[in-house]
């Protein structure tokens, strides 16, 4: 199947009410560390090893993203890791 159109993101629906604080925060930093993965991955970061906190925190500044806390760069590798 052809693709001739570019990839345009979903609409953004609001998060569900009624939950806890902590898991808005997951969540979000969930999306972030899922963000950060693909792209580095696309970068040519293949392996967890490869992507130290400085490396995922250049590539947020590169596409974007706020600077991840240290417990979001550990998801991002930890994503890399069990992707496979």
């Amino acid at each position: 199947m052809l693709i001739d159109l570019p990839y345009t993101p979903l609409a953004k629906r609001p998060l569900p009410a009624g939950r806890p604080r902590d898991w808005y925060i997951t969540h979000n930093r969930r999306l972030k560390a899922m963000r950060l993965a693909i792209a580095l991955l696309d970068s040519g970061v293949y392996a967890p090893t490869q992507a130290h906190n400085h490396k995922i925190r250049a590539t947020a500044d590169m596409v974007g993203i706020h600077p991840p806390s240290d417990t979001t760069c550990h998801m991002v590798r930890a994503l890399m890791r069990y992707s496979r």
